[in-house]
């Protein structure tokens, strides 16, 4: 399912416009965006609990050459699944 798919679903769900639809996801894809910056974690019950962790620098090394190299540190985002989206998927 792509942003399109997405947002038709919803308008349907919901009974409400495409553009109502479109404007509430754009909505809380930046909420969560902003939230992430923050560092904060965003934690929707039963559905999953977005946060951002820090992955600390490391060395690997280059499959093509052999050559040791250096990644920085950076933060990423990481999704838990949440008890009851787990069960549906199950």
């Amino acid at each position: 399912m792509n942003k399109t798919e997405l947002i038709n679903q919803i308008a349907e769900s919901a009974d409400i416009s495409k553009k109502a639809a479109g404007d509430a996801l754009q909505a809380f894809m930046g909420a969560v965006t902003d939230t992430m910056v923050k560092g904060d974690k965003l934690q929707l019950i039963g559905f999953g609990t977005f946060s951002v962790s820090k992955r600390a620098a490391r060395s690997c090394r280059n499959p093509q050459t052999g050559k040791s190299m250096k990644i920085q540190a950076k933060n990423v985002v990481k999704f838990k699944v949440g008890s009851k989206l787990a069960e549906a998927v199950k």
